[in-house]
């Protein structure tokens, strides 16, 4: 079985992250998503569970971050071309979302950084195959 990672995010109004998420693109696994958290699908072994910040607490004895105005983690995607950073990073920003960070480019590696409505930084990169083969 493949290791699965599952990201878990504290987001002020569940509704319209989900919202967001769905203009971006993604779905939502309906057996893990209530009215206190949604299960966000990126791929076959990553999920993001977006929790209303009451079933968040749930998990730690630690404060809950204000995004707003600190970054505890920073969510970085691979997407499968430079096509599809700015497929991602565009359906973000027109979904609502505002952008983290300049464009990064260097080449061989192309990224770009969006914050959702939480204010979680997102970012999503592609890095030429070739390049890394050569490592």
């Amino acid at each position: 079985m493949s290791q699965m990672i599952f990201v878990n995010l504290p987001v002020k109004d569940l509704d319209a992250s989900k919202a967001f998420w769905e203009a971006v693109g993604y779905t939502f696994n309906p057996r893990f998503t209530d009215e206190t958290a949604a299960c966000m699908v990126v791929s076959d072994t990553i999920f993001a569970m977006l929790l209303t910040e009451a079933k968040f607490k749930d998990f730690t004895k630690k404060a809950v971050a204000d995004a707003a105005t600190s970054t505890e983690v920073i969510v970085a995607l691979s997407a499968e071309s430079r096509e599809k950073v700015d497929e991602l990073a565009d359906a973000a920003l027109a979904a609502g979302g505002s952008p983290a960070n300049e464009p990064m480019d260097h080449g061989f590696m192309y990224g770009r950084s969006f914050q959702d409505p939480d204010h979680h930084i997102w970012e999503i990169v592609w890095m030429d195959p070739k390049a890394v083969e050569g490592q």
